[in-house]
């Protein structure tokens, strides 16, 4: 047996006695091929399961692109605009609860704002589109339209507003039942000419990591995550993945760690770069969840997964066992994120979501139980001081009673105590 075996063998045999594996353990599971990758897999479920069982959850959402106009210029997005450009748009407070309205309609509970970072510094055009709604900044009119929807609906706003000072984070807790910035990325060298990050000043993992180490100390229920695939090395993901997981041991106040895998598309700077293939992708879902344990939320997006086209990474007879969604399972996830009914992934508008009830038919094929949940995971909903008054007063008020009746809800009471 070489060295590198022997060290692979130990951190999968610690993870299964209940110990998660530190800094040096990752990097060696991060690069598992062929039966080891297995091994990965088969230890990252096994820790999933004795935490969470097989219930898998999902939020039932909106996608609101509250606007697309940005400052930054990402090798990979398709979602920001310039004022001028074809699509370039900043909701008004009707298209806000136009969408919201319709959403409840169709039992939708969590209203996702995505917007891009703070566009007003860089255009006159959304300076006055901000004055014309009475506001200075992005952020306030996000506040504002956060309020407007917990004043008239029964949805839960979620806010993905970019970097944040410590003034916004806490401006925004006071309307938001959760809030959110992928890290993507913790090294500075993407930013550098021909880096995916050159040309977006919001990309500074520096300025990410003191926006998620912010709203720790707020206790703000924090989803967050990386993207895999955009030019970083093993080792850098690695880097991004304990860095979070130094913050959430300060603070605990991590709800969900999102895998998320880059897609190339036609009209980025970065149509030719390849994309990470399925088994790249649960192999980093599994390192994380061995990184953070069980009682970490590990998400991916399915909808970025389903046409996955490389060779099963994990060979089986089972004729279900090459499914994207099945070898994430396999890799430990517990959650496939917000699915909307009504709105597409404005980020990736040509990958619809799966369709709800035949995800939960696939789930249980698969053995396992798909459980709707609010946009703050339960484990937060009685934790002290990590609810503001008006969301928590939107979750007693209207949704008592789905909490009571969801199935992963009474589990994590059990669990949590």
């Amino acid at each position: 047996m070489t060295l590198a075996e022997a060290e692979f063998d130990r951190a999968i045999g610690g993870s299964l006695e209940g110990k998660r594996i530190d800094d040096g353990d990752a990097r060696v599971l991060i690069r598992a091929g062929g039966d080891r990758l297995r091994a990965l897999l088969r230890a990252a479920a096994a820790v999933r399961d004795s935490a969470r069982r097989r219930t898998i959850t999902y939020s039932r959402k909106v996608f609101l692109p509250l606007t697309n106009l940005c400052r930054d210029f990402c090798g990979y997005c398709t979602f920001r605009r310039s004022p001028g450009e074809p699509g370039a748009k900043t909701m008004t407070p009707d298209d806000v609860m136009h969408i919201v309205r319709e959403g409840e309609r169709l039992d939708c509970k969590e209203a996702l704002f995505s917007l891009g970072d703070k566009p007003e510094l860089a255009f006159a055009e959304m300076r006055t589109t901000l004055a014309r709604f009475g506001h200075t900044t992005t952020i306030a009119y996000l506040r504002r339209m956060c309020e407007m929807v917990l004043e008239n609906s029964t949805l839960l706003p979620h806010t993905n507003p970019g970097v944040m000072t410590e003034e916004d984070l806490v401006s925004l807790r006071e309307v938001s039942a959760s809030m959110g910035i992928m890290l993507e990325s913790a090294s500075p060298r993407l930013l550098e000419r021909g880096g995916p990050h050159h040309g977006a000043p919001d990309k500074d993992p520096r300025l990410r990591l003191r926006t998620i180490d912010a709203a720790g100390r707020l206790q703000i229920p924090f989803t967050t995550g990386i993207l895999i695939g955009i030019g970083e090395t093993l080792d850098e993901r690695i880097d991004a993945l304990i860095e979070l997981r130094k913050l959430h041991d300060r603070y605990g106040h991590i709800q969900e760690i999102i895998i998320q895998n880059f897609r190339a598309k036609p009209d980025i700077r970065m149509r030719n770069q390849v994309e990470p293939g399925l088994a790249d992708l649960a192999r980093t879902a599994a390192v994380a969840r061995l990184l953070f344990g069980g009682a970490m939320n590990i998400q991916a997006p399915p909808n970025l997964a389903l046409d996955f086209a490389d060779s099963n990474p994990v060979p089986s007879a089972d004729a279900d066992a090459w499914s994207p969604l099945r070898v994430l399972l396999d890799a430990g996830i517990n959650d496939w994120g917000g699915i909307s009914p009504l709105t597409v992934d404005h980020i990736n508008p040509e990958r619809p979501w799966p369709h709800i009830d035949r995800l939960r038919d696939q789930m249980r094929r698969y053995g396992y139980e798909l459980c709707e949940r609010l946009a703050v995971y339960p484990e937060f909903l009685d934790k002290p001081g990590f609810l503001a008054d008006a969301p928590a007063a939107q979750i007693k008020t209207h949704h008592a009673a789905f909490i009571q009746k969801t199935t992963h809800q009474t589990t994590y009471q059990r669990e949590i105590g």
